[in-house]
């Protein structure tokens, strides 16, 4: 067969440039006119064949460690579910022991990480900019101080009842402890990695240890939950509720604590801690879900502008967020001590909560309004860039605020259904409509907050230039457009620089006996220039900026009631009557830390978004 008649193209070997000399043709390079999927081309077909190979094993660790995960967190929910119910044959020491092993299992993972990690370091790795901001790690370490703290209170409960508790509550509290310890280093020192090696295997570590922190907090809620029930099935035993069954879920162990009065006093200062260690946990399994969202990933060009925390014009905003605050801690101090006193004394101590959060609650949903509102009359673009730390803020908005909504709209329901209605009663109606609508209104305003892009040019800068170059300086701008921030002053040496026609409008200048000749009907309106100065200026901002920082304040004032025992859904009693004891208490026990935990994390986006603007 001679060559050039059916010999296929990859068996002629072609010479080498020593051979080819001046004789033999150069290959030619692919025509630019080539499609993207014709033979030839540099998007052929092979290629993205090749690619798709290339990501197909990714895809199968990340589908096989999700099932994994998933897997362990539904047999340790079964564990829960057989400890809560009191099954026979399932106690507190198999969950302990189960916990224990995901923990030291973890433990193993994150020590092995670590020392690859460092016998790496001189490596230059991929960073997540977005993952791991330095006040979320903040945050993390100090709740996780607060857990340790939580532990000793636990290993000092366990010595004083240690005739009668099994070794794993002693167990327990210390390998939560050298976890917490270990897991805060590993999240300060990689929360950030996009890890490109390994990533099977890293992926399954990732991905448990993600698990073991849902689990360990939904462990935490159930006890917490197991207290504050017993509480109010105490309370409604003052009361005189003789037509809601009730039986104490007492766990106190059978024998005599040594010395007598330090039980009790842990005992009671524990449930005061378990709020931290449940923000912990959930924190800590969000930044872990990140990294393992991270693997494989491929890392944008964009980088993120430094944040930087500034106190400055802020003053109303602070002062109506602390007034919240300090409001607060005064309605928790007196609905604790009112309510379970007396009939009389319960329904004030409602009726004082209900109308306290009815105007925070609304002050809350108008700055909110006017917040979407600038948003709305500001054009600057939205960063659509592919975030997964962004995603799963805006995700957990709203999923969490669904665990409110969910307790709202039975209590909406049980008021509207109910024969017969106490007034205080009436309080809970206007109280559960704005808890929906605010969460409503503050989700869409932190989620349009976070998908702002902070360092782009807005629509006045790119006018600035026009007039610059129109004028020949600045000096004709108004003041107010000038002294808008760096960015002004930053352009105005590029304008120079310009041609003299710009944006489609013709300014020619004239240069006759030194002097310029210019347009009288620029001189007529402001136009959009002025316009465009005025609402991305100073005053937007410092707007932006009071809004976000009441917001944050008024959140973590609304995260301090439900956490530390506040909760008028367990004492309202119409629910309870409507849909029965047990489901309603149900239905709390389920919804209620999804909405705690809504206020923090909600507290920490506006924080974000309070840093950005």
């Amino acid at each position: 067969m001679q060559e050039g008649q059916g010999a296929p193209a990859a068996l002629l070997a072609a010479p080498s440039d020593s051979e080819r000399g001046l004789s033999w043709p150069a290959p030619p390079a692919p025509s630019p006119f080539l499609a993207p999927g014709s033979p030839g081309s540099p998007g052929s077909p092979a290629p993205r064949r090749g690619a798709v190979r290339a990501s197909f094993p990714q895809k199968l660790a990340e589908a096989l460690s999700s099932q994994y995960a998933l897997n362990v967190f539904v047999a340790g929910l079964l564990f829960l579910l057989a400890w809560a119910v009191h099954a026979s044959g399932v106690g507190k020491r198999d969950l302990l022991c189960f916990l224990t092993a995901l923990m030291l299992l973890q433990l193993l993972w994150m020590l092995w990480y670590v020392r690859r990690s460092a016998a790496h370091r001189r490596l230059i790795r991929p960073k997540d900019t977005y993952a791991g901001a330095r006040w979320l790690r903040g945050s993390v370490t100090l709740f996780a101080v607060i857990t340790i703290i939580l532990g000793c209170l636990k290993i000092g409960y366990f010595i004083g009842f240690s005739e009668c508790l099994s070794a794993t509550e002693g167990v327990f509290p210390v390998t939560h402890a050298v976890h917490t310890l270990l897991q805060v280093y590993f999240l300060w020192g990689h929360s950030k990695d996009i890890i490109q090696s390994f990533k099977t295997l890293e992926r399954f570590g990732v991905i448990h240890s993600v698990f073991t922190n849902l689990l360990l907090w939904a462990n935490s809620v159930l006890n917490e939950s197991k207290h504050q029930l017993n509480e109010h099935k105490e309370r409604l035993i003052t009361l005189g509720f003789g037509n809601i069954t009730i039986v104490l879920d007492d766990h106190t162990p059978p024998c005599n604590c040594t010395p007598p009065t330090l039980c009790p006093a842990i005992s009671h200062g524990m449930y005061y801690l378990y709020p931290f260690n449940i923000e912990y946990q959930i924190l800590a399994s969000t930044m872990l879900y990140v990294l393992w969202k991270n693997i494989g990933r491929k890392v944008d060009s964009h980088q993120l502008r430094k944040m930087q925390f500034r106190l400055h014009g802020v003053l109303l905003g602070s002062a109506l967020g602390l007034t919240a605050l300090a409001a607060t801690i005064g309605v928790v101090v007196v609905y604790l001590i009112q309510i379970g006193c007396s009939k009389t004394k319960s329904e004030a101590a409602l009726i004082m909560f209900y109308l306290y959060a009815i105007i925070l609650l609304m002050l809350m949903g108008a700055a909110g309004l006017v917040g979407i509102r600038i948003y709305r009359i500001d054009e600057q673009s939205l960063d659509e860039s592919k975030n997964p730390a962004r995603k799963l803020d805006a995700d957990l908005l709203v999923g969490t605020a669904s665990g409110s909504w969910f307790i709202s709209w039975g209590s909406i329901l049980a008021i509207l259904c109910a024969e017969s209605r106490p007034p205080y009663t009436w309080y809970n109606l206007p109280y559960s409509i704005l808890a929906v609508v605010e969460k409503y209104i503050q989700n869409l305003f932190i989620i349009e907050s976070i998908h702002r892009e902070p360092g782009k040019l807005s629509e006045d800068i790119r006018t600035l230039r026009v007039v610059t170059v129109y004028n020949g300086n600045a000096t004709s701008l108004p003041f107010s457009c000038l002294k808008n921030g760096p960015t002004a002053g930053d352009l105005a040496p590029q304008a120079s620089e310009m041609p003299p026609v710009a944006n489609g409008n013709t300014h020619l200048r004239e240069v006759g006996g030194g002097k310029e000749k210019e347009d009288k009907s620029w001189e007529g309106a402001p136009g959009p220039a002025c316009q465009s100065c005025f609402l991305q200026g100073n005053a937007q901002r410092r707007v932006l900026r009071n809004i976000a920082a009441f917001l944050f304040l008024c959140n973590i004032s609304l995260w301090i009631p439900p956490a530390f025992g506040c909760r008028p859904e367990y004492d309202n009693g119409l629910e309870e009557i409507v849909f029965g004891f047990e489901p309603w208490i149900i239905v709390v026990n389920l919804a209620m830390p999804f909405s705690i935990f809504y206020r923090m994390h909600a507290a920490a986006s506006l924080f974000e978004v309070y840093c950005k603007i």
